[in-house]
C-alpha cells in the first residue's frame, strides 16, 4: 500500500463519493457544517490567505433570491436540497493577512494593494478552499452536490453587492436521495497525465 490513509476513509472522500443529484429531507445543522469547516481551514492557501467565505442559504426567502440565478438543470436541485451553500472569494482577503501570515505582515501592502493581483490570488486559492469543502462535506458522511451553472453577476449583486466577494460555486448539501447519482463517468489514467522529465 503506497497511501496511509484507510481505505476505507479513501473510499468515503474518493472512490465511492459522487456528486449528488438529489437529496433526502434530513436537515444538514449548523454543528456538522461548523466541524466541516473546522475541518478544511487546516488546507494549504498560498501565504495562508484563506479567501473562501460561505453563505449558508437556509430560509426560503434567500433560496428564491439564489434560485432564479441558477441554471435551468440546477433549479430544482437547489429548491429541494436540505442545504445550499454559496462559496465565494474574498477579494479583500488582504486585511487579514497581517494577522493570518504573521511571517510577513508587509505583505498585505507590498503584494496585494493592487486589486487585480488580489482578486486573481483569491479566485485561485479559494478555488482550492472550494475543492476541500467538498471533501470535508464527504468526510461528514454528507453528499456534496456542487454547481457552476449560474448567472455570476446575478448572484454577486444578489449577495455580495458590495463588490468585495466574488462567487465560485454553489454546492447542495445532505443525505443522497433516491437515483441521486450518475454513471460514473471515466477518469483519465495515470500515463495520460503524468509526464516525468
Amino acid at each position: 500500500m503506497s497511501l496511509s490513509l484507510d481505505p476505507a476513509a479513501q473510499d468515503l472522500l474518493f472512490r465511492q463519493a459522487r456528486t449528488a443529484n438529489t437529496f433526502t429531507e434530513e436537515p444538514v445543522t449548523d454543528e456538522q457544517v461548523q466541524a466541516i469547516y473546522d475541518l478544511v481551514k487546516y488546507a494549504p492557501t498560498s501565504m495562508n490567505q484563506q479567501p473562501l467565505r460561505i453563505v449558508l442559504v437556509r430560509s426560503d426567502e434567500a433560496r428564491r433570491r439564489l434560485v432564479q440565478h441558477l441554471a435551468e438543470g440546477n433549479n430544482k436541485k437547489a429548491e429541494t436540497a436540505p442545504l445550499v451553500a454559496i462559496l465565494a472569494a474574498d477579494n479583500e482577503f488582504h486585511e487579514e493577512l497581517p494577522e493570518q501570515f504573521p511571517y510577513f505582515p508587509q505583505a498585505k501592502d507590498l503584494m496585494f494593494s493592487d486589486r487585480s493581483v488580489r482578486e486573481q490570488s483569491a479566485k485561485f486559492n479559494a478555488s482550492l478552499q472550494v475543492g476541500y469543502f467538498i471533501l470535508g462535506i464527504r468526510a461528514a458522511g454528507l453528499a456534496a452536490g456542487p454547481m457552476t451553472g449560474f448567472d455570476a453577476d446575478g448572484i454577486n449583486k444578489e449577495f455580495f453587492a458590495d463588490g468585495a466577494h466574488s462567487v465560485l460555486a454553489v454546492v447542495n448539501m445532505g443525505k443522497p436521495g433516491e437515483n441521486a447519482w450518475f454513471d460514473r463517468s471515466p477518469r483519465l489514467a495515470y500515463d495520460q497525465v503524468v509526464t516525468t522529465l
